[in-house]
């Protein structure tokens, strides 16, 4: 068993059918490689997700908002550091990139449950964005192994629109940072609802696209 060949080009997926708009890769630069668990990106991002993970333990333990921005900044500075790291020293693999999809997750989840720990009045768009971010964010991410291309960094070579709405740049930071430090620095919770609500029909714009352009599936090599 193995993945039919599948040209992003033409839609199969079960809402109808979307042409995607990808970027050409003739020299297959954002392909699959030599994949291993073990590399320094994958080391820096086990640290920085432990380390995140116990600062945010402590700070609910001891109900302290600045030990939990320490988590934060663990958090981003640590998941700046292992991309980085991973495309200087030319060691981006599948795995990492799942692990790092994974351990955001659990990073993201420590410092918000313990701000609504902190801060109660937070809760309804703390757990909003909790379900952007946990579920559908999180499919999407993934969704790049039905393709060969190394992280959800390259979608664009399957799909331009998605990768722009979800892991250029800007979108990256809108996603990861815009939400939380508008949360610490006004705590403003029904700003921050609108932000998260925006942020989920935008997931979900994407997820229906993606559904619509169609995911590889498995089949008779």
């Amino acid at each position: 068993m193995g993945l039919t060949r599948y040209d992003p080009t033409v839609g199969s997926g079960v809402l109808g059918t979307v042409k995607a708009e990808p970027v050409a890769d003739p020299d297959d630069r954002y392909g699959v490689r030599d994949e291993r668990l073990l590399t320094g990106a994958t080391v820096i991002t086990a640290v920085r997700t432990i380390a995140s993970v116990v600062l945010a333990a402590l700070a609910a333990h001891q109900e302290s908002l600045t030990l939990l921005v320490v988590a934060l900044v663990v958090y981003w500075v640590g998941d700046m550091l292992d991309g980085f790291y991973a495309r200087v020293r030319d060691c981006e693999t599948r795995i990492g990139a799942v692990l790092d999809i994974m351990c955001d997750r659990l990073n993201a989840a420590a410092f918000y449950i313990g701000l609504a720990w902190l801060q109660p009045d937070l809760s309804p768009a703390v757990f909003v964005y909790l379900a952007e971010f946990m579920v559908v964010d999180c499919f999407l991410s993934i969704a790049f192994l039905a393709w060969p291309v190394r992280s959800p960094n390259y979608f664009f070579v399957v799909d331009r629109p998605i990768w722009l709405w979800n892991w250029s740049k800007p979108a990256k930071a809108i996603n990861s940072a815009l939400f939380a430090v508008l949360l610490l620095v006004t705590g403003w919770m029904w700003v921050g609802l609108v932000i998260a609500t925006a942020l989920l029909v935008l997931k979900c714009v994407s997820l229906h696209r993606l559904v619509r352009i169609g995911i590889p599936v498995p089949g008779a090599a």
